[in-house]
C-alpha cells in the first residue's frame, strides 16, 4: 500500500512541476508584445507568481492545492493524475492545468491602460 501511495506522491510532484513551468511559459507568452516579465519561483510545495504588483500563490499537499491572489481572493484544487484541475466545495468543476495555467498567466500579465 505504502508503494502506491508514492507512486501516487511521484506523480503529483511530477504535474507540480509541469505546472510550474506551464506558468512560466505562459507568462513568458503574455508578456511577449510588452516586452514584460514575470517571475516564477518554485519548489515541491509552493509556487509564487508575480508581475509587478500582481501575484499568484499555490500551495500544495499531496494532490490538495490552495491558490491565493494578490487581492485576497483563495480557493482549493484537486490535482488529478489525469494533470487536470478539480474545485472542491459547491461547484467542483474540472480543467486541464493547462488552460488553468494560461488563464492565470493572462490575467496576471493584463496591464489596463491608463
Amino acid at each position: 500500500m505504502a508503494d502506491l501511495r508514492e507512486l501516487g506522491e511521484q506523480v503529483h510532484v511530477e504535474l507540480w512541476v509541469s505546472l510550474a513551468a506551464l506558468l512560466r511559459s505562459y507568462t513568458a507568452v503574455h508578456g511577449l508584445n510588452g516586452n514584460r516579465q514575470a517571475t516564477i519561483e518554485h519548489d515541491e510545495n509552493r509556487i509564487l507568481a508575480r508581475h509587478k504588483e500582481k501575484w499568484l500563490e499555490l500551495k500544495r499537499k499531496v494532490a490538495t492545492i490552495t491558490w491565493q491572489r494578490e487581492n485576497g481572493t483563495w480557493g482549493t484544487l484537486e490535482l488529478t493524475q489525469d494533470s487536470r484541475l478539480r474545485g472542491v466545495g459547491m461547484i467542483p468543476a474540472e480543467e486541464e492545468m493547462d488552460m488553468a495555467a494560461e488563464a492565470w498567466a493572462r490575467d496576471l500579465m493584463l496591464e489596463l491602460p491608463r
